[in-house]
C-alpha cells in the first residue's frame, strides 16, 4: 500500500517544475509574475527551484493568475479512475488543453488558435524544444527570419531559445498538437521500415 504521507511529500517536491514550465509555456516573465499575484520574484523564484515550501497562500493567487485548479498546481491524482479529465484553459486569448500531468519531462498540449489571431505579435525566445503538429486549419510560423505556412498534417520543430511566434493563417481556427520540451530534450522517431518478400 502506498504511504499517503511519501505521495504528498513528492507531488510537493515537483510544484517547483511544474510552475516553471507552466509559466515558461506561456511566456511569463517573473516580473509580470509579481505584478499579478504580489509574490516577490525572489519567492517566485525559489519556489519553481524548489528552495521555498509551496503553501496554499502561495499557489491559490498562481493557480487564479494561470486560470488553473489548485489540483493541476499540485499533481492531485484522481484516485481510482484512469480517465482525464481535459481542462481547457485560455491563454492569451488561445485555448489550450494541457494532454497531461506530470510535470518534469515532455509536455503535450493541444490549441486552438481563434483566426483572429493572424497578425503577428513580438517574438518570444525561452529555453525548451517544441515539436508542433497542424491537426486543422493554417499556422504561420515565424522562426528567427523564416516566415513559414504549416497546413493541415504538417509538423515543424523547433529550438525555442529561437525568437518565434505563431498564430492562425486562415480565414478559421487553427488546431495544432503541441509537445514541449525542456532544455535538451527533443522527440525522439522510432520508424520501423515494412520488409517485403522477394517475389
Amino acid at each position: 500500500m502506498t504511504d499517503p504521507n511519501q505521495a504528498i511529500a513528492t507531488a510537493l517536491e515537483q510544484v517547483g517544475s511544474r510552475l516553471k514550465l507552466l509559466r515558461t509555456q506561456r511566456g511569463i516573465t517573473l516580473t509580470s509574475l509579481e505584478a499579478t499575484t504580489g509574490i516577490s520574484k525572489s519567492t517566485l523564484s525559489r519556489l519553481e527551484s524548489g528552495q521555498r515550501k509551496p503553501s496554499l497562500e502561495l499557489l491559490l493567487p498562481l493557480a487564479s493568475a494561470y486560470g488553473v485548479p489548485l489540483d493541476d498546481l499540485v499533481g492531485a491524482p484522481e484516485v481510482g479512475d484512469p480517465r482525464l479529465r481535459l481542462k481547457p484553459v485560455k491563454v492569451h486569448g488561445r485555448t489550450v488543453v494541457p494532454l497531461t500531468r506530470m510535470p518534469g519531462s515532455m509536455q503535450a498540449w493541444k490549441m486552438i488558435i481563434p483566426a483572429a489571431q493572424s497578425k503577428p505579435g513580438e517574438l518570444r525566445t525561452h529555453d525548451g524544444h517544441e515539436w508542433m503538429y497542424v491537426l486543422s486549419g493554417r499556422v504561420r510560423l515565424l522562426l528567427g527570419d523564416q516566415d513559414l505556412v504549416l497546413t493541415t498534417g504538417e509538423v515543424a520543430e523547433f529550438d525555442c531559445r529561437v525568437p518565434h511566434w505563431f498564430g492562425s493563417a486562415g480565414s478559421g481556427p487553427a488546431e495544432i498538437l503541441s509537445l514541449f520540451g525542456r532544455e535538451g530534450e527533443r522527440i525522439h522517431v522510432r520508424a520501423r521500415t515494412r520488409r517485403t518478400s522477394a517475389d
